[in-house]
């Protein structure tokens, strides 16, 4: 007995894990950095921007925004573009417009129909890039010229007033904590995201087809139909922000939409560095949408020029895609 147990190997014990903290600080600089930027502007506006209703604004007019860059972030996930978000959710405002205002059909059917344009939409976006295996970034910056022009056909280019006030009402009429329900639409968007990506196969499968196609089929996974999947998800989340975007305003405008595009591709890319440093996702997304719109604000309080804000957001988007594209290659090399 004696001498099994002299003989039997020394237990080894395995040394306590260390905290990276650098990773730890990577997931949460951008919100620090958003805390710094509120504080700098609220000691440079004290009255007129630290204040509940400023938010308020911001954060309702945001939110179609947010619903942009967090469909942007699904076919992103799986490895292709949507730039034609921007002109799926003006096609919606304006459909909205033209079928409610001028047809004077009721809301709730036409809420149906422009949802159908987001799957139709999604779905023709499919058959070129997953099935004719045209480069994503050609077919959806196409699509988005074809839907701009749809759109100032459809509306003669000018905007249409009057969208029903039951939308309205819906949108920015009812509040909660002082915020209208708009952001919250964009809140809930984000955790149905969440908890499809780390909770579900579904998730599990859009990063892997994202990070390796040919590995993904190999290992049995339906990649075509991933892809077209997160395509038309992305339709319907741009139709979606589209509703919100007509509830807003109150209104349908066939040009504005399209200013949303480059903040929203910014805040998704920057959102890859929060949270979850190295993946696209949704909370970090809306921190980044709501960081580069306090930006945006405080310049505008401040009497900043208009180019300023192009010069903010295009400057955001290659330092967000830059910083992103590091740390996405950093989690590579230490997950092999």
């Amino acid at each position: 007995m004696t001498d099994a147990i002299k003989s039997a190997p020394p237990t080894t014990v395995a040394p306590p894990r260390r905290v990276n903290y650098a990773r730890q600080f990577e997931r949460v600089a951008v919100i620090l950095v958003w805390i710094i930027l509120i504080a700098g502007f609220s000691a440079a506006m004290p009255r007129s921007f630290m204040n509940w209703g400023n938010f308020a604004i911001m954060f309702t007019s945001y939110a179609p925004a947010a619903l942009l860059a967090l469909a942007i972030i699904i076919p992103l996930t799986a490895g292709d573009y949507d730039l034609a978000v921007g002109g799926t959710l003006t096609l919606t405002a304006s459909t909205i417009g033209v079928l409610n205002v001028w047809q004077h059909m009721p809301i709730l059917l036409v809420l149906v129909i422009v949802i159908g344009i987001g799957v139709l939409v999604g779905l023709l976006h499919s058959l070129f890039i997953v099935y004719f295996r045209v480069p994503s970034l050609v077919v959806t910056l196409g699509s988005t010229s074809l839907m701009s022009g749809i759109v100032q056909w459809m509306t003669n280019s000018s905007t249409i007033g009057g969208v029903d006030n039951n939308l309205v009402m819906a949108v920015v009429g009812h509040r909660l904590f002082g915020i209208p329900y708009a952001f919250y639409y964009a809140l809930a968007a984000a955790l149905i995201i969440w908890y499809v990506f780390d909770y579900t196969p579904l998730g599990r499968r859009l990063l892997f087809v994202g990070r390796g196609r040919e590995v993904a089929r190999l290992n049995g996974i339906a990649v075509d139909r991933v892809r077209v999947g997160a395509l038309v998800s992305s339709g319907v989340l741009a139709s979606i922000a589209g509703i919100v975007y007509a509830g807003v305003l109150g209104s349908a405008d066939p040009f504005s939409g399209l200013n949303f595009l480059l903040p929203a591709f910014a805040a998704a890319f920057l959102g890859a560095t929060t949270i979850q440093p190295g993946r696209f996702n949704p909370w970090g997304t809306i921190v980044a949408v709501y960081f580069l719109g306090t930006g945006i604000t405080g310049l505008s309080m401040l009497g900043i020029p208009l180019w300023v804000t192009n010069v903010f957001n295009g400057a955001a988007l290659i330092l967000a895609v830059t910083i992103s594209q590091i740390t996405r290659g950093r989690e590579t090399s230490d997950i092999g």
